[in-house]
């Protein structure tokens, strides 16, 4: 009986280190899906174990009633990026049901065009387009989860902003109100992946930098918090204190983008939302 259960601890410690995860993952976006996940998202993920399968359906600027006028009618209007052992490949012209059917997706994410994702009446194709989605995907365990962007720098000047009066927190805000109201109306999504909290969490630590443009992430910072959130929520592990950080941050950024990450997550998971 003593040798059984010696064998058996043998056998559960030996075989514990190899559940590592091999995930697939799809982005149905655009530049914000591009911002989070082409680089940095894989190294943290091999990091700690880890490997992931990238893909990122692109249309800058795209939209969820273009997606799903793109996927009802078969356009071939995608920039289809690929990211497998760390390396991407780009396929042009591709369409989205070719990109849905080249992998068994563990999970897709959604998210809505940036100047619109605090506008709730631009969400009424949503549950059409993630049917739609689920009709042609080959994992019939697939997991949809929901990407929450991120609001604009303060200093944002283009019209895109107006809806929001210039107002980086009248956005935040807007965008928080709109997810929590609008996808438990639509419903199963197994997850939200909170890039905006991230990142305005980082803002107040490192000050309002993380964007090259005053939408789109910074190379360094930005993107990196907000690869961060993608991982900690796909592979379920906390992201504090991963070795993996670009040449252009230092160590003392890494840690703060991290640890906003992990807030960003525990936040979103406890129903915790920064309120202005």
């Amino acid at each position: 009986m003593k040798k059984s259960a010696v064998f058996l601890l043998l056998y559960l410690f030996t075989f514990l280190p190899l559940s590592a995860k091999v995930i697939k993952v799809l982005a149905v976006g655009n530049s914000f899906s591009q911002d989070a996940v082409e680089q940095y998202l894989y190294e943290l993920a091999e990091a700690q174990g880890d490997s992931l399968i990238i893909g990122n359906a692109y249309i800058g600027g795209c939209s969820i009633d273009t997606h799903y006028d793109n996927l009802l009618n078969e356009k071939p209007a995608y920039i289809y990026r690929k990211v497998v052992g760390g390396v991407k490949a780009v396929r042009r012209k591709a369409t989205l049901q070719s990109i849905i059917r080249d992998e068994q997706w563990d999970i897709i994410t959604l998210q809505q065009a940036s100047q619109l994702s605090g506008v709730s009446s631009s969400y009424s194709n949503l549950a059409q387009l993630k049917r739609l989605i689920q009709s042609y995907t080959t994992n019939l365990h697939v997991q949809f989860m929901w990407h929450m962007t991120w609001a604009y720098a303060e200093d944002f000047t283009q019209d895109r902003f107006a809806p929001y009066d210039y107002d980086q927190r009248k956005m935040y805000s807007a965008i928080v109100s709109t997810m929590q109201n609008v996808l438990p109306a639509v419903g199963g999504f197994s997850r939200i992946i909170p890039s905006g909290i991230a990142i305005q969490l980082a803002r107040y630590r490192l000050g309002d930098i993380l964007n090259r443009d005053g939408f789109h992430l910074s190379y360094a910072l930005g993107r990196y918090t907000a690869a961060c959130t993608w991982c900690e929520v796909l592979t379920g592990r906390i992201i504090d204190g991963n070795r993996y950080w670009p040449a252009t941050i230092s160590t003392e950024e890494a840690a703060i983008c991290q640890q906003a990450a992990h807030e960003a997550v525990f936040m979103q998971q406890s129903g915790r939302y920064m309120v202005f």
